[in-house]
């Protein structure tokens, strides 16, 4: 029997594949120190996503909401996601300020990050580790696993004994963004990556699309995982992860060991669901198996865009050639991991080749860059008839003469006009417009109204749809009128 340590994931990725990075600080605030004092190894709280969205969606001080988080939580290592060579954007960031993202994250508190990049650039991934090790933070090195003729057992094995040789790495971090890993994959992947790892602990992330990843952990842990990904129960599942409930339960009917305090998670998993019935956000999913899936691999938080893109065009029944150009899209370039950004690129240029009928006629700078190798080398050589016609698009040359600018840190303080690191990282990832509405949205709220009825529910989807300045509902009980800011 092993000990099973769990990383909390409920503030991250559960929010990020359900609530669309919209947590807001109050919003996890009331059960925050609820959350540190169950016993999970690390907390996953952050990554540059939540940056973005947060300023420019919900006009919410990042740094101010994350030092608020932090504090609520002193006594378990709280953790950042990295893509390694960009922060926020699709393309490409310079190194300064991926090493100051990391930084400014240790001075706020953070110190733990896992560091990913799809096409396995070591040079970026190990520096970022680096970078992080200065403030004695845990690195997890992340692996992220794909389907596909060109991601073989071999493949991983090697790519983890690089990574696992590195002092600044700490954990080796089995990442399925698609959820597609099952017993008779693990059996055969599991033993290289364990003694590539060379005694190092194995972490597993998986998202439950297909509804199978609960039994995909227990066979994990069996391979000699000791550390698994899970949220709590109404953030979990579907595009998420396990529930933590779920997994605990099924750890110990096996037999295993946990550090939890099991009596701390019925009320997190109830305030986070009534926040989420109240916002208007998804709760308690879960997913059936369809092995359409694997062939497409798309991470399900991209579904909803995929269906609002569609939608623009009058086409939301073609859902299923999107999909399925999906597929040949991603084996035309190469069989890039569907994670950010490729899954991203390949879902938007899969989309392009649907709603213009004309395959790659219109072609992302990104897809550009991707081709012409800015983003390192692909896992298998691009489609040659493809590369010409990407090579061929509009836009190529200019794409080509422009390859992303590398300033230091010095030229970037220049540039944005702020010797304040901190701000500097705001201004170099969002526009100024929104930092100039988030400020002027006053300081970072402490709780979420939880506030809620069969009529203000009602109110939300009619303010969804209504293109109105003005919705009135009237009951028997309720007079409201909702006016539109502006």
């Amino acid at each position: 029997m092993a000990h099973i340590e769990f990383l909390d994931e409920t503030m991250r990725d559960g929010q990020q594949s359900l609530w669309g990075l919209r947590m807001r600080a109050g919003m996890a605030l009331p059960v925050s120190p609820l959350i540190d004092k169950t016993g999970f190894k690390t907390i996953d709280l952050t990554g540059g996503g939540m940056l973005d969205v947060l300023t420019r969606y919900c006009q919410e001080n990042y740094w101010e909401g994350l030092d608020l988080l932090v504090a609520s939580m002193p006594n378990t290592p709280l953790r950042a996601g990295l893509r390694a060579n960009a922060n926020v954007t699709f393309s490409v960031s310079p190194r300064a300020l991926m090493d100051l993202w990391v930084r400014r994250l240790c001075a706020h508190g953070v110190r733990s990050f896992w560091i990913y990049d799809v096409l396995f650039g070591f040079d970026n991934m190990l520096r970022l580790a680096k970078v992080a090790k200065e403030s004695d933070a845990w690195v997890a090195a992340a692996v992220m696993f794909a389907l596909s003729p060109v991601h073989t057992d071999a493949y991983y094995a090697e790519k983890v004994r690089v990574l696992a040789a590195s002092p600044d790495v700490d954990s080796i971090l089995l990442y399925d963004t698609a959820g597609v890993l099952e017993k008779e994959r693990l059996q055969t992947l599991m033993p290289g990556i364990v003694a590539a790892a060379n005694g190092k602990p194995i972490e597993f992330h998986a998202n439950n699309l297909l509804g199978q990843t609960a039994k995909a952990y227990l066979d994990a842990v069996d391979l000699g995982v000791s550390v698994l990904h899970t949220a709590s129960k109404p953030m979990a599942n579907g595009p998420s992860v396990p529930a933590t409930e779920t997994m605990v339960r099924n750890i110990e009917l096996k037999g295993h060991t946990h550090n939890l305090n099991t009596s701390l998670l019925q009320p997190v998993a109830d305030h986070f669901r009534a926040v989420g019935k109240a916002a208007g956000f998804l709760v308690d999913q879960y997913a059936e198996y369809d092995i359409f899936s694997i062939e497409h691999q798309i991470p399900g938080g991209m579904m909803g865009t995929f269906k609002a893109q569609l939608a623009m065009h009058n086409m939301t029944d073609r859902i299923s050639d999107v999909l399925a150009e999906v597929a040949t899209v991603r084996r035309e370039l190469g069989y890039p991991g569907m994670a950010t950004p490729f899954s991203q690129l390949v879902g938007i240029q899969a989309v392009l080749n649907i709603v213009t009928g004309q395959r790659y006629g219109t072609v992302p700078d990104e897809v550009v860059q991707y081709a012409a190798g800015f983003y390192g080398d692909t896992v298998a050589p691009i489609d040659a008839n493809v590369l010409d016609r990407i090579m061929g698009s509009a836009r190529a040359k200019e794409v080509l003469d422009n390859p992303p600018p590398d300033p230091d840190l010095a030229e970037l303080m220049k540039q944005y006009g702020t010797q304040d690191e901190d701000e500097l990282i705001l201004r170099a990832t969002v526009p100024q417009a929104d930092i100039d509405k988030m400020r002027a949205a006053g300081p970072v709220r402490r709780d979420y109204p939880l506030l809620s009825s069969p009529e203000l529910e009602q109110m939300r989807k009619l303010m969804q749809v209504a293109t109105m300045p003005v919705v009135e509902l009237k009951s028997a009980g309720l007079n409201l009128s909702l006016r539109r800011d502006g």
